[in-house]
């Protein structure tokens, strides 16, 4: 019994970062996830949401990516940097990052991706 209680608090103790998706949300989405080269894909749904787990104790050479799109939709990127206990990236409808100051992003933990020539991480990604 001890060992699992160890493993649950461990795991309770790692940043997260979590991505909702709005119930009126158009599309069906493939993400994938890298965090420090542990890669995850899937797929997740209007009214879901996917997250993932941190490092307890993050170097220089962290990072924690997450990039989505639909089938007919264009790709969007972004670099997270994990808080404890969780970082909360909401998605609007269309599946671009509610950026508004009443949508519940952690913006402050958010930066973009390089996409080609330029960074970008707005609505625009």
């Amino acid at each position: 019994m001890l060992p699992l209680l160890a493993f649950v608090f461990w795991r309770s103790a790692l940043p997260t970062a979590t991505v909702h998706y709005p119930k009126d949300g158009r599309e069906e989405f493939r993400y994938v996830w890298n965090v420090k080269d542990q890669i995850y894909r899937g797929r997740f749904f209007h009214g879901g949401s996917v997250s993932d787990k941190g490092f307890l104790s993050t170097d220089s050479e962290f990072f924690m990516g997450f990039s989505w799109h639909s089938d007919n939709g264009r790709w969007h990127c972004i670099n997270i940097t994990p808080k404890w206990p969780n970082t909360d990236i909401y998605l609007d409808a269309d599946g671009n990052i509610d950026m508004s100051t009443d949508g519940g992003t952690d913006i402050d933990q958010l930066k973009g991706m390089p996409v080609g020539p330029a960074e970008t991480m707005s609505q625009e990604t």
